[in-house]
């Protein structure tokens, strides 16, 4: 056969495996073929998402395990040899791996980003593919690997459970990347990886390959929370089974090589530092989680832990490294070795991507002023001044507008799902006690059923705290709603949160991003696949913060006749004219209040009391949308027009587009390719009319044809009569398909499953349905045929 007709498989299968496994590359443990490295973007269209297609390399070349060393794009021989050079570079750059190669067949093209001068690309011949330790030692060389002992550092195996779970490629950089740094003896190192990508899974093999190299024998995991400790001993760390302790009560036993603490567990200002019974040189490696928290600041107590072990190697691991005055994350660890975005997880589909859905209510929008003689509950008169967002639950409590807030929430859930996990992010403890209060009022009837519907979960209520864990436990329906005020707002695992409300004076991009991850976590059994964002605050104008790194696919104001039950669905081709309602607010940056026993954030020690009123009328203002596109970008046009772009992109024409369909074996190809580009059919349904197939939908959007509704198209298709030529029980089974496709669609009666179900399953079975038509082939044959009359021009 010629070169030339050989499909890209056969090229793979016959030239390029042959010729790098010739060269010495282990075709069982080296050569990795097709490997998926994303899981392909969540798009969200109303509250249908799809995801977007997975990215994969055709064959990515291990030096060992998780050590990837070199990049391979086949092409078929109509190419040349240097045809995926550039997408194969692309993909290098994003899985941080220095040797580059494209093929055809006849050869190599070369890329070698370890070359300085001279020539960085050359063609190899299939003879010429360069041998798994020629490239170790370029690699070496290009890493700065110059001795033995940071080799055999390097090149520890990862952790294998036996499960088949192995990192995620951003997960393999940062881990591989630490591991180099720490053997190359740099002192302190930082990594910055987004809420929800496994920054503990990461530092587990980070500290089990450095220990198993006898590189570091002795590990301090540091933590600010009791749960995040709970998590990461009962999570990845449980592997190190009888290494591993946990720091408590002060206690100390030197007999271990992991130790997990909490910071306020080994220093506080009510006893002797518990960390000074550990000789300063005892710790080889401190890692220390969340450390935009305290232990940036140098005047802090944490830090006096850090300096006292000043010997170790100091890892920092942190979704949002805090840059200010007075604080430094990169001053005290220096640059990030590895750094993976909010918005890049969302590209990969690794994270979920949101909505944001904008309250602003207009006392604190137009601020309030109470009028003369005004009494307080208490029967005091109110302070004649103008309050604003600002002093809304933090300095004066106004009865309506928490019960506002409370109904727009439970509006929300009411059009969605009144079980969706949600958490109420509040000003202080009080204000939480108080959500969960108005909250109870407007869900008597669940709370009524289970009185932890809502909850508030505070550091200073034990039991609330003790429902923290079913709170995030996706199998555990209760609770519900959480009312919080700082507790939440980091190392809180809520896979399944689906709605985060922020009714808190949220001055810190580092804190709003934080309580943004608790909501990034992706889990599709549970159909979490994206959140929504409700704010009472204007916070989300930090999303004007050039810092920012992962845009919402929506944002909507509403107004205070706006129902926003339905706002899920909603896609709109209103454009938006994004504005501070009622002018420049400026947010003060809350200080983090004081850390008690228990490891738990609790309210500052002597909170004012507030001034308390009812009888206030309060409002809400504005209505804005917009959407994210399938390249990530946010976009004002309206789905139709939406869809138009993406289909005339594919088919330029109709006639293309019909000849396509016409031709396609299965229909349901060509619907799945228009989904995999962004394309949403059952919210073209919901703006167009869920009588029409994709079909028809795409006809219609597109080029402005007319449409069919599928029961127009099973009664012309009746009418033509054409089935006659079919003995009397095929007819039977050819006219409930045609019922069967107008009350579901083309997909359903092209699956074979189709004749398992009402009414056709009372025809027969499904082997004696097709040996009607005289074998599973004719079937087919007929079923081509019905489908040809379907869309036969009337």
């Amino acid at each position: 056969m010629n070169k030339k007709d050989l499909s890209e498989s056969d090229i793979k299968e016959k030239f390029i495996t042959p010729a790098v496994t010739k060269a010495g590359w282990d075709e069982h443990t080296q050569l990795g073929r097709e490997i998926f490295f994303t899981d392909g973007r969540i798009y969200v269209k109303g509250k249908i998402t799809a995801r977007g297609k997975r990215k994969f390399a055709d064959y990515i070349l291990f030096y060992k395990p998780n050590v990837p060393i070199a990049i391979i794009e086949a092409k078929d021989n109509n190419h040349s040899v240097k045809a995926g050079i550039q997408q194969a570079l692309g993909y290098a750059n994003t899985l941080d791996i220095p040797f580059v190669f494209s093929s055809n067949g006849d050869g190599f093209y070369f890329h070698d980003k370890t070359v300085t001068s001279g020539n960085i690309e050359n063609e190899l011949s299939n003879d010429e593919f360069p041998s798994p330790e020629q490239l170790w030692e370029k690699y070496k060389k290009y890493k700065g690997i110059e001795d033995k002992e940071v080799e055999s550092v390097v090149s520890t195996d990862y952790f294998l459970d036996g499960s088949g779970r192995s990192p995620r490629y951003y997960q393999q950089i940062a881990i591989n990347r630490t591991i180099e740094a720490v053997a190359k003896k740099q002192e302190r190192i930082l990594l910055v990886m987004a809420t929800g990508t496994g920054k503990t899974y990461t530092a587990f093999q980070i500290i089990y390959r450095l220990w198993k190299s006898e590189a570091k024998k002795r590990i301090l995991f540091l933590a600010d929370r009791t749960s995040l400790i709970d998590q990461t001993a009962r999570g990845d760390f449980r592997h190190f089974k009888d290494a591993m302790t946990i720091i408590k009560h002060k206690q100390i036993d030197t007999a271990y090589n992991v130790y997990l603490a909490l910071y306020q567990g080994l220093s506080d200002s009510k006893s002797d530092d518990a960390y000074k019974q550990f000789s300063p040189e005892f710790f080889d490696l401190i890692v220390v989680d969340e450390c935009h928290r305290g232990s940036a600041k140098e005047d802090s107590k944490w830090r006096e832990i850090l300096d006292y072990f000043k010997t170790a190697t100091h890892l920092g691991m942190t979704a949002t490294p805090k840059e200010t005055t007075e604080t430094s994350n990169i001053h005290y660890f220096g640059e990030p070795v590895y750094t993976y975005s909010l918005r890049q997880g969302i590209d990969d589909g690794f994270l979920a991507p949101y909505k944001v859905i904008k309250v602003t209510l207009d006392i604190d929008a137009e601020g309030w002023r109470p009028t003369k003689g005004f009494l307080d509950k208490n029967g005091n008169p109110v302070e004649d001044r103008i309050y604003n967002r600002t002093d809304f639950d933090k300095n004066i409590v106004v009865d309506e507008r928490r019960e506002l807030v409370a109904r727009k929430i439970t509006e929300f859930l009411k059009g969605n799902d009144r079980f969706a996990k949600t958490i109420v992010f509040c000003i202080d403890i009080e204000h939480a006690e108080g959500m969960r209060t108005a909250l109870a009022n407007a869900n008597a009837d669940l709370v009524a059923q289970n009185n932890k519907y809502v909850m508030q979960i505070t550091g200073d209520n034990e039991e609330g705290k003790r429902e923290l864990d079913s709170f995030i436990n996706p199998s555990e329906r209760y609770p519900v709603i959480a009312t919080t005020s700082k507790l939440m707002t980091t190392g809180v695992d809520a896979q399944t949160c689906k709605l985060i409300v922020l009714d808190s004076n949220i001055g810190s991009p580092t804190e709003f991003k934080q309580i943004i991850g608790r909501g990034t976590r992706i889990n599709e059994e549970y159909g979490k696949t994206y959140f929504t964002i409700m704010d009472f605050r204007n916070v989300t104008n930090l999303f004007a913060d050039p810092n920012f790194d992962g845009d919402p696919v929506m944002i909507k104001d509403v107004t205070e006749d706006d129902d926003i039950s339905g706002t899920d669905d909603e896609i709109t081709d209103e454009p938006i004219i994004d504005v501070v309602d009622g002018g420049d607010v400026v947010f003060p940056t809350p200080e983090y209040p004081t850390i008690t026993g228990g490891g738990f954030i609790v309210a500052e020690p002597n909170p004012r009391e507030k001034i308390r009123v009812n009888g206030v009328e309060v409002k809400i203002v504005n209505e804005r949308v917009q959407y994210l596109g399938a390249d990530g970008r946010i976009i004002t046009e309206s789905l139709k027009d939406y869809t138009k772009k993406n289909v005339i992109e594919k088919y330029a024409t109709l006639e293309t587009f019909l000849n396509s369909w016409k031709n396609a074996d299965k229909k349901k190809a060509i619907v799945e390719a228009l989904e995999q580009q962004g394309i949403f059919f059952e919210a073209l349904k919901e703006e167009i009319g869920k009588d029409f197939d994709p079909f028809d939908l795409i006809c219609h959007v597109a080029f402005e044809a007319k449409p069919l509704t599928r029961k127009e198209r099973a009664n012309n298709v009746k009418k033509r009569n054409y089935f006659t030529k079919y003995g009397e029980k095929a007819q039977s089974v050819i006219k409930s398909l045609l019922d069967k496709y107008a009350d579901d669609d083309l997909l359903t009666i092209e699956s074979l499953d189709v004749l398992k179900l009402d009414p056709l399953n009372k025809l027969g079975s499904p082997l004696e349905i097709i040996n009607a038509f005289g074998g599973k082939e004719n079937y087919i044959q007929a079923l081509k045929e019905l489908e040809n009359e379907l869309y036969k021009a009337a």
